[in-house]
């Protein structure tokens, strides 16, 4: 069986990095890579949502994860979401993450047509086929891929013996403890990631290993922190510190661009990192988005002095 441990803890997920014409930035991305690694997290979630994977070609996605991978291989856990909409293309990024040595790749289902469970399946399958000494985890966010991750898919799933865990970004939090619950009963060690940043401490309390989020970047000292907490058995000041960074996540999601857009601004101001804006469609910064970038910006700031 794999080394579970390596996943359990906070792992942010990685944002897209791109020079002033909008291509992607290797420089930028081991930026961010050595950022995080000396901000003493467990590891990254690369091309995921927060990379806009979805907006990215194959061979874009392939030099983000080489170059992250040239930074932090042996530093930290590295997680590869590989899911393109058709198969070849995502057995391909699955081969390519596991010649770079990552430590497991990740899928959401297919989206747009509305396949049954048996075609989700062959697809994850194939996709970790191509992988075949690489752990797989099953990315389960219903409410932007259309597909909920079914107890019956999840059993087919098991079947799998390379399938070691969900990131689990759907909302009931009784998810996590019936894929915790059913995937130690197949399995005897099973890894089930918090999704929603909101409810991190709602997610560690019933049963999630660690967390997985978008917005861990701009703050993951306060993510560690409630990690720590929660560890340690203080539980209401977890929640409270649970209270103040919703807070700073509503601000995020107050502004007229892209979150992602307003989390790169927050890392310009905060940690003098240069990441670039997001790619269209994605709405980028406007004038007043500064101002709420900024804003939130002070509101990490003011968390880390009162809770670290």
């Amino acid at each position: 069986m794999s080394n579970l441990e390596k996943y359990k803890g906070i792992i942010p997920a990685f944002y897209a990095c791109y020079d002033s014409e909008g291509n992607v930035s290797p420089e930028g991305v081991r930026a961010l890579t050595q950022h995080f690694i000396d901000k003493g997290v467990k590891g990254v979630y690369v091309n995921g949502s927060s990379g806009e994977c979805i907006y990215q070609g194959v061979e874009e996605r392939k030099i983000i994860i080489e170059n992250v991978m040239a930074a932090a291989k042996g530093k930290m856990t590295v997680i590869n979401h590989v899911a393109c909409n058709n198969t070849k293309d995502s057995a391909e990024l699955a081969r390519h993450s596991e010649e770079v040595g990552v430590d497991a790749i990740a899928s959401i289902p297919p989206i747009y047509f509305r396949l049954p469970e048996y075609s989700i399946a062959a697809y994850w399958n194939a996709i970790s086929a191509a992988a075949p000494n690489t752990d797989f985890i099953i990315y389960n966010i219903p409410q932007l891929a259309g597909t909920a991750l079914t107890m019956s898919l999840f059993a087919e799933m098991m079947k799998n013996p390379k399938v070691v865990g969900v990131k689990n970004s759907s909302m009931p939090t009784q998810d996590i403890q019936m894929f915790k619950s059913a995937g130690i009963a197949a399995k005897g060690g099973f890894v089930v990631f918090n999704g929603p940043d909101e409810q991190f401490v709602a997610g560690r309390a019933i049963g999630a290993d660690g967390g997985i989020g978008g917005t861990y970047g701009v703050m993951p000292e306060l993510f560690l922190k409630m990690n720590e907490l929660i560890v340690n058995g203080e539980r209401e000041t977890a929640a409270e510190l649970q209270y103040a960074v919703n807070e700073i996540i509503y601000k995020m999601c107050s502004s007229h661009a892209n979150m992602y857009a307003v989390a790169k601004e927050i890392l310009r101001i905060n940690d003098n990192l240069d990441l670039g804006g997001v790619r269209l469609p994605l709405e980028n910064l406007q004038e007043n988005d500064k101002l709420i970038a900024k804003e939130a910006a002070t509101m990490i700031c003011d968390a880390k002095a009162k809770y670290l």
